[in-house]
């Protein structure tokens, strides 16, 4: 035993288990945890669908839609119409109205006493508010206006971000007793069931329900079974607000227009029920991610409500019997790890027996133990163990090789050499990077020199912006006159290409300056390079016919890096990339974190339909320094107005950015397409989508 603990990997098992513990209780992987959450609550739908049915016969939700909007005429829903709805909700038996509707602003119509009418008309009414919270500290709370506040009662819709995902509802005392207010779905259950809540180290009692708050003060949610071929709740368990308005073709007309018939129909829906107002327009942006998928504000309030109607039937283990746990795996995976033959096996068995342990305490008995601690430790120990058995029985031989090449000729050779599959026509579809570079005026440049000249000097540009690119780790395609087409991602893994080709282009730039200040001094003509970068998806391999070939790369990703190049030309920049780039997508990282960059526009280029984000790389992160700075200031400002159509205050905040940097391209670019706008407006259903017909 004493041999075993001169183990490296036994050290490398027990720190894993060990540092699960408080990765546990701070939750640190709790992305991971959501998505196996989500996997999970699938299977317990499965096994039994009608439990989890939502209770249509208890609650009903009143819903503005797009299809509403569209025939309402306008958005938002004016205050006088919210207290229509209220009215005809209650005329038609509601038990209560719940409005999820945050009004914390002052009607400008006057139209907040009529609200306020219609909702202390009865005592069954509630509104939303919000608690402003700064690190889990209540600052204060956000309500409706004063007005309607008076007229009835208020609930906080803060639902607790989990690994970006809404899966908790957590309770705060000073809410309750501070400031009077319990969560919006809680109030809107002790109104219907007539009760009033309590909240009692840390259980909450509402009705004959007894639920237990986890060590934080969180419910955890669960969320009910949609009927075959439904995406959303409100899909089959509500109706659109028109029906309650009786809104047909634009125009309100009353409950006193409808028939017996259609009256009915309405009463079936509401009567004695609980009724949640709310609005699933795109325009609200009220969805949100949770572990099971995405869900509309108003279905997480009214999953909320179903959660407490069933008595939070999700409860998490707590972080005593977590730890223990992670303390009892480590020690059988101690063990296994010193058995000389099964290992693998019995890994694998102990691996795959949690899995189920796991699945099974939640499908049938709603008792979440984590899987994202453990688990990963038990793989990341047999991988240990493994990697220290492999290591004694060849010797501790090396075979880690670096990721990353500076020269293409060897890394290409390597590869070749690896696999000599490698070497024939056709290719590979990968994540990677692309870069086009093109010198500006250099038709001009080039017919000022003697042939002897421009050769020099375009060797001396090419010779140093190569080094530059090879220095990240980039791959020379090829030259075509003074353009560089390069790219990264191949033909070795690079997870951060995006990062590593901005970085380059900032290099370049960067040294361009210094070589223009000697091209003056020496009088030859200064050159500036246009740069184009997209990331994507992209064909690379060895391509060409039988006699001679090229690894090379193509693709639409390519084509898009190319017209971003060119697109410079029309904001008088010098290196623009591209959303994805910048941004990364669901399969790289982008380089958003490593460089300080500024928006430029929306554009579609020419040959392509889908708008495209386009942005301008200025330096490395938190590296920019000069009258830029200044500059960015004014000019986010001018592109936030310019957005919403404040083409006049867009250009005023344009010329203060010039009082920094007088060529400023994008500020000069902005004021003329500005100028242009308020002269001719663009269409009103313009999408903020600039097309160019050039290719720049």
């Amino acid at each position: 035993m004493k041999k075993a603990f001169l183990r490296p990997d036994f050290w490398i098992t027990i720190l894993l288990f060990l540092a699960m513990i408080p990765a546990e209780q701070y939750e640190i992987f709790s992305g991971f945890e959501n998505q196996l959450q989500g996997y999970r609550h699938i299977l317990r739908h499965t096994a039994n669908p009608e439990a989890y049915a939502f209770p249509e016969k208890d609650m009903v939700i009143v819903d503005t839609d797009e299809e509403f909007f569209s025939e309402y005429g306008s958005w938002p829903l004016q205050r006088k119409h919210i207290a229509e709805i209220v009215t005809n909700l209650q005329e038609l038996g509601a038990k209560v109205v719940a409005l999820d509707m945050l009004m914390d602003f002052p009607n400008g119509y006057g139209e907040d006493p009529i609200l306020a009418e219609a909702l202390g008309e009865k005592p069954n009414t509630m509104v939303v508010g919000q608690l402003n919270l700064v690190d889990e500290e209540i600052r204060g709370v956000t309500t409706a206006t004063p007005v309607l506040q008076e007229a009835t009662v208020a609930g906080y819709t803060n639902h607790t971000l989990i690994g970006n995902r809404l899966s908790r509802l957590r309770f705060y005392d000073q809410a309750v007793n501070e400031f009077k207010m319990w969560p919006w779905a809680v109030q809107a259950l002790a109104m219907y069931w007539n009760v009033e809540p309590r909240l009692e180290n840390n259980i909450l009692y509402i009705g004959d329900k007894e639920i237990p708050l986890d060590h934080n003060g969180d419910l955890w949610l669960d969320y009910p079974l949609h009927k075959p071929g439904v995406t959303f709740l409100h899909e089959y368990a509500g109706i659109t607000a028109a029906m309650v308005l009786n809104l047909y073709e634009g125009e309100i007309y009353g409950l006193e227009d409808l028939d017996e018939d259609e009256i009915y129909e309405l009463e079936y829906w509401l009567k004695d029920k609980l009724v949640l107002v709310g609005d699933t327009t795109e325009v609200s942006h009220d969805i949100f991610s949770t572990p099971v998928g995405e869900i509309y504000g108003i279905e997480i309030l009214a999953d909320t409500i179903w959660t407490m109607m069933n008595g939070a039937p999700i409860r998490p283990a707590s972080n005593e019997i977590e730890a223990v746990i992670l303390v009892c795996m480590m020690l059988l995976f101690l063990f296994i790890a010193r058995l000389e033959k099964f290992n693998n096996p019995l890994f694998l068995a102990a691996i795959i027996g949690y899995l189920g342990i796991c699945i099974y305490a939640y499908v049938y008995h709603g008792y979440v133990l984590s899987m994202s601690y453990i688990i990963p430790a038990m793989i990341l120990s047999m991988i240990a163990t493994n990697f220290f058995m492999f290591m004694a029985e060849r010797q501790q031989k090396a075979f880690i090789k670096n990721a990353f090449s500076q020269y293409l000729s060897p890394s290409v050779i390597d590869v070749i050499v690896k696999d000599p599959s490698k070497l024939s026509l056709g290719g590979e579809r990968r994540e990677m990077t692309a870069y086009f570079s093109d010198v500006q005026k250099f038709s001009t440049i080039s017919e000022s020199l003697t042939p002897e000249e421009l050769v020099a000097l375009l060797n001396e540009y090419l010779t140093e912006m190569c080094n530059l690119i090879s220095n990240r780790a980039g791959t020379i395609d090829k030259f075509e006159g003074d353009a560089i087409i390069a790219f990264w991602g191949a033909p070795l893994d690079q997870p951060d290409h995006a990062r590593l080709a901005c970085f380059a282009t900032i290099d370049m730039q960067k040294r361009l300056i210094e070589m223009r200040k000697d091209w003056r001094e020496k009088g030859s003509p200064q050159l500036f390079a246009r740069m184009g970068i997209n990331s994507g998806p992209i064909v690379v391999g060895n391509m060409g016919s039988q006699q001679r070939m090229d690894y090379t790369i193509m693709g639409d990703t390519v084509n898009l890096a190319a017209r971003l190049e060119g697109a410079n030309k029309f904001y008088k920049t010098f290196t623009m990339i591209s959303g994805n780039t910048y941004y990364g997508t669901n399969h790289l990282e982008g380089a958003e974190n490593y460089v300080d960059a500024r928006e430029l526009d929306i554009v579609r280029v020419v040959g392509k339909k889908e708008p495209v984000p386009v942005f301008e790389v200025l330096d490395f992160k938190n590296k920019l320094s000069g009258p830029m700075t200044d500059v960015l200031e004014h000019y986010q400002k001018g592109l936030s107005c310019y957005k919403d159509h404040e083409y006049p205050i867009a250009i005023e905040h344009f010329r203060k950015a010039l009082t920094f940097l007088e060529n400023d391209g994008p500020c000069l670019t902005y004021i003329e397409r500005c100028e242009r706008f308020i002269s001719e407006p663009p269409p009103g259903d313009w999408d903020g989508v600039y097309t160019h017909t050039e290719k720049g």
